[in-house]
């Protein structure tokens, strides 16, 4: 969508889940496979965006899948500290943005709410019943980016609803728009076309 003269663009989704080796490889290509093969206009038109990047301002949100890469006791002991910072330091999302993996350029706000999986249905307790060898670890599967200039997060936190495994995430942004202002626009033409007749008066 458009704001005044500004091109928004909004992508949700899915990445590919699971805690097994590859699957962080498989996340990172499936982000990258949304880039290229999202295309809006086949036919390229002054002013419309043909695909994702082609928009002044991106926001990226969706069950994202990334863990953290902490053992199963060591992610519940650190929840129960509220150490949310040392729980970050091994987020899987975090640390492909730090090393450019994926998400180049784009900026996350600052997490400083409980992981948002696995839960139990209908409760505040996270998941644990499961044998050992289908245990979840708790993780911060769902996120929200952003992309361009002129855009502040204000507010970045999760929502306490417990219809799911997951609890969604929420933001609020700040952002700045190109206003066009057509009384100004036309004189602005009105003075080149005056400038190009004298040039060519003064010619002949």
């Amino acid at each position: 969508m458009s704001i005044y003269q500004t091109p928004f663009c909004f992508v949700c989704c899915h990445l590919t889940s699971g805690e097994k080796d590859g699957n962080l490889t498989k996340r990172n290509a499936d982000v990258e496979e949304i880039l290229r093969r999202t295309i809006f206009n086949p036919v390229h038109r002054v002013s419309m965006p043909k695909g994702i990047h082609d928009h002044e301002k991106i926001i990226w949100f969706g069950d994202l899948n990334y863990r953290i890469n902490l053992s199963y006791e060591r992610t519940h002991e650190l929840i129960s500290r509220q150490e949310w910072d040392l729980l970050f330091d091994n987020d899987q999302l975090k640390w492909e943005l730090m090393k450019g993996r994926t998400f180049d350029g784009w900026i996350e706000g600052v997490i400083s709410f409980p992981p948002t999986y696995k839960y139990e249905f209908n409760s505040d307790k996270y998941a644990g019943d499961e044998p050992i060898s289908a245990r979840r670890r708790p993780a911060w599967c769902d996120r929200i980016l952003s992309y361009g200039k002129g855009i502040r997060l204000d507010s970045y936190r999760r929502a306490e609803l417990n219809l799911s495994d997951h609890r969604p995430v929420c933001a609020v942004y700040m952002t700045e728009v190109e206003v066009l202002c057509h009384r100004k626009f036309q004189k602005a033409l009105t003075f080149t076309n005056l400038e190009v007749d004298d040039h060519l008066f003064l010619e002949r």
